[in-house]
């Protein structure tokens, strides 16, 4: 990927030792393994190698029968998964084709449940505390809408992925399911490049290890100081958190929608905290997609309170020939100026344009582009904005691994329930 350099903090001490400050942190973090997704662009190679070796043990899926994978959870245990299939599947075609399991909507669950057979289907439920509502609830109507029998060989049709002693893995040893850990300090939303994503995009037939390889490189680039424009970023966002309140990804391809969701739940609900002085801190995220969001955002951005900064995201090579027909039709001859052109040189100019036209109206930018989608850019862009979350979250001086606000609303869950 290619990164710009536009986004930097103020150049005095107070900057300098602030942005060392925060690399002396995430450093820690990382030697010391304390916080545990540094370690596993390493660590899931193992995890790839455990699933290949369960194509050829597990009845169903040595059989040939299995064309469908569906993923039940939600939050950290589907979105990055569903963002990486998303870019992926547009390039090429699945072994497996991915279904997602990830809201209470019955009108979505009753969809998904009519589309997909118990004979062709393999079910991995996800959940890092093994007590997710949502993701329960929806594994007990998947069992009893199939009439899956985990007495017996059906127990085969579901893997299970959760920490170590959870109650969901508690209920997989019970009834023999194969399942597979989440490191115990690697955080759900922090945890795509673990057995939450490595087991299903190895099963739909990506090249996980490239993901992994792509992640590793950046890792290891950003400690050896090749990466400080991620530390000037992460010093522009704070120093201007004050008049600067929400993060925007302005992403130019449809495929990428679901990776700015993923972006927007790591952002969140790692930085909207309360910090170690008992301030209330935060940056939100917004996610755009371009150019369709240029008939209907922009002109807030353009106009509206300057209180944004935005992030471009591009594909400059979306490997695709289709041309603008050197077509003239009456009365919309002012749309000529693109016969030609390739939709890929249109869609890229949009981008560069917009993105000009922020900068005129006063708006902070930056951007992140792909030479092209392949594995190892997935990879890169996973651990610039887990790199960046921590690194944001080191200078606001908060923990950006927890998330004590979203265990409230769960509690009310429970007490409403119970009433």
């Amino acid at each position: 990927m290619i990164f710009s350099k536009e986004l930097c903090c103020t150049e005095n001490e107070e900057s300098k030792q602030r942005k060392e400050k925060a690399f002396t942190v995430v450093t820690h973090e990382y030697t010391s393994g304390k916080i545990g997704y540094y370690g596993l662009p390493i660590s899931s190679i193992k995890t790839v190698d455990e699933v290949k070796l369960l194509e050829d043990q597990n009845p169903f899926l040595a059989s040939g029968t299995i064309s469908d994978i569906a993923l039940i959870g939600i939050g950290g245990s589907s979105l990055g998964v569903k963002g990486i299939d998303s870019l992926l599947k547009a390039k090429k075609i699945p072994t497996r084709n991915l279904h997602f399991f990830e809201n209470t909507d019955p009108t979505n669950i009753s969809k998904t449940l009519s589309t997909l057979t118990k004979e062709n289907t393999l079910f991995i439920v996800a959940s890092k505390s093994g007590t997710t509502i949502e993701t329960i609830s929806i594994l007990k109507t998947v069992i009893s809408y199939y009439g899956l029998d985990i007495e017996g060989d059906d127990r085969n049709r579901i893997l299970v992925i959760t920490d170590a002693g959870s109650s969901l893995s508690k209920f997989a040893d019970h009834h023999g399911m194969r399942q597979f850990a989440i490191p115990l300090n690697v955080g759900g939303r922090f945890s795509v490049l673990s057995a939450v994503g490595i087991v299903p995009l190895t099963l739909a037939g990506y090249d996980t290890k490239a993901i992994l390889a792509g992640a590793q490189t950046f890792l290891e680039s950003f400690f050896s100081r090749h990466e400080d424009h991620l530390l000037e970023k992460g010093c522009f966002l704070f120093e201007n958190s004050a008049t600067i309140t929400t993060n925007i990804l302005f992403a130019y391809a449809n495929e990428l929608e679901n990776m700015c969701k993923w972006y927007v739940q790591l952002w969140g609900e790692s930085l909207g905290k309360i910090d170690f002085h008992g301030k209330t801190v935060g940056l939100t995220p917004q996610a755009l997609i371009g150019s369709v969001d240029q008939h209907s955002f922009l002109q807030l951005l353009i106009e509206g309170p300057k209180d944004k900064s935005v992030t471009f995201i591009n594909i400059l090579d979306f490997e695709s020939d289709l041309m603008i027909p050197t077509l003239s039709l009456k009365y919309l001859e002012k749309t000529d100026f693109v016969h030609g052109k390739s939709f890929n040189e249109l869609i890229n100019l949009q981008c560069a344009a917009t993105k000009e036209s922020l900068v005129l109206s006063g708006v902070p930018t930056d951007q992140l582009s792909f030479e092209k989608i392949d594995e190892a850019n997935i990879g890169t862009m996973i651990l610039y904005y887990e790199l960046l979350t921590s690194v944001v979250g080191a200078m606001m001086e908060i923990n950006p691994y927890d998330q004590p606000g979203v265990e409230l609303g769960k509690q009310i869950l429970y007490k409403k329930f119970d009433t």
